[in-house]
């Protein structure tokens, strides 16, 4: 059995209170286990901001060069995003390759990314962040010439002006194929809003249970094996947006999607390339914020949550929180909020509860109104067998009359067979 890569952390903590620091640091090691890398050792450090040269101070950096000798480590990973010339200077001196936080997070991205979208995404962010460390990355670069042109340049420039301009090639290159596709996702958003089916979306930190929830709902409403959703316990477990149709046990439909989830100090790059992804979420009736609530920071990972939903423009849907993996807390305070579900995806608790409410929220606008259509308009009859609750269906002389719970934008659109609206229907969505 090949033996796992050997890894040293290192963090500082600049002004954060200590447990939330601690938790950084270990989610830094979940990250680096994500990767198939040992976490050997650690070293940690407070300051009251990050020494521009190595990252962590003097003293600091004589003690890691020596657990990194003790234990044979092959790299040192820090928690924060290291600048070129930090890089440089920590490779140096220690004698072994340096990673960061962000350049573990797009190694996790680039193995899980499936589809062709999600991989140019997860590329294009890799090369915008090599794109500034080229300097130093190669020992074989020649020193530095001086003057104007490159004949008068070291080989080493010369070099790294040809990479530069090669990353910046592929760069536009990768972007102009996942135009192509951001332009196909957004023609198969525009038919879907055509439909007039509201949208539902789960967001929330990584490894919160948003698959796990989708999972749930779509057994519990029978909608077949084929149309699951990977998932598994680990940290960005999915990459790609699932869409899937959810219909109620009263025929009412919505469409569920699943998104990526967010971390701390998730990469600038990563937010950028996977903007298009996250427009479904922008364009969403109602967000479902999935919380592991086992997770002692679950507050925490709420709030980065919503500044990362506010950074790419979701403002003013209404949010229900479900509060997950309640099976692993013991004596769960439920509060009274109506917006807080607290459910266990996994042993399916309080996701009915969580789909009623669902419901209620994306359905408040149907009405109950009985329709009379004629035989000649057979094709109406099977929209609203398809598009709605129909209560009743009875053949009279002039045609079919119909008592429905539909969408009031069908019930205009059809006023022409309407003969009797009731007004809205009752929120009580399930039986």
């Amino acid at each position: 059995m090949k033996r796992k890569n050997r890894m040293v952390i290192v963090g500082v903590n600049v002004n954060r209170e200590q447990e939330v620091f601690n938790y950084s640091m270990q989610e830094l090691g979940n990250l680096a286990a994500a990767c198939n890398l040992e976490v050997v050792d650690e070293v940690t450090q407070n300051m009251e901001q990050l020494n521009k040269k190595h990252y962590i101070g003097a003293g600091k950096m004589q003690e890691l060069h020596d657990m990194v000798q003790v234990n044979q480590a092959t790299a040192v990973i820090f928690d924060d995003e290291l600048s070129p010339s930090q890089i440089r200077n920590l490779e140096k001196a220690l004698k072994c390759e340096v990673l960061d936080r962000t350049m573990l997070i797009l190694e996790i991205f680039a193995r899980r990314a499936k589809t062709k979208e999600s991989k140019l995404q997860v590329e294009i962010a890799r090369l915008k962040y090599m794109l500034p460390r080229l300097v130093g990355m190669r020992e074989s670069l020649g020193r530095q010439g001086g003057g104007a042109g490159l004949k008068n340049r070291g080989a080493g420039e010369t070099k790294l002006e040809l990479d530069r301009r090669k990353i910046e090639e592929k760069i536009a290159q990768l972007n102009r194929e996942l135009e192509k596709l951001v332009d196909q996702r957004e023609t198969q958003r525009k038919r879907r809003n055509q439909n007039g089916l509201p949208i539902v979306s789960l967001v929330g930190y990584t490894n919160a249970g948003k698959s796990t929830i989708m999972n749930t709902m779509l057994d519990l409403m029978d909608q077949g094996n084929d149309k699951m959703v990977f998932e598994k316990d680990m940290l960005f477990a999915t990459l790609e947006t699932s869409v899937r149709r959810v219909r109620s046990s009263m025929n009412r439909t919505f469409l569920l999607t699943d998104t990526v989830g967010f971390i701390n100090k998730l990469p600038h790059h990563l937010v950028k390339a996977f903007r298009s992804t996250l427009e479904e979420v922008v364009e969403a009736d109602l967000l479902i914020h999935v919380v592991d609530y086992s997770n002692p920071h679950y507050e925490e990972q709420i709030a980065l949550t919503n500044e990362i939903l506010a950074e790419i423009g979701v403002e003013e849907i209404p949010v229900i929180y479900a509060y997950n993996k309640t099976d692993l807390v013991e004596g769960v305070q439920e509060d009274n909020d109506q917006n807080h579900i607290y459910v266990s995806g996994k042993n399916k608790l309080g996701i009915e509860v969580l789909t009623q409410t669902i419901s209620e929220q994306v359905f408040h606008d149907y009405v109950h109104c009985e329709l009379l259509i004629p035989y000649t308009e057979g094709q109406v009859v099977a929209y609203f067998n398809e598009n709605a609750h129909v209560l009743s269906e009875r053949h009279e002389e002039d045609g079919t009359r119909l008592e429905v719970e539909c969408r009031k934008a069908d019930a205009k659109r059809y006023d022409l067979f309407v003969i009797e609206e009731k007004g809205s229907v009752s929120d009580d969505v399930y039986e």
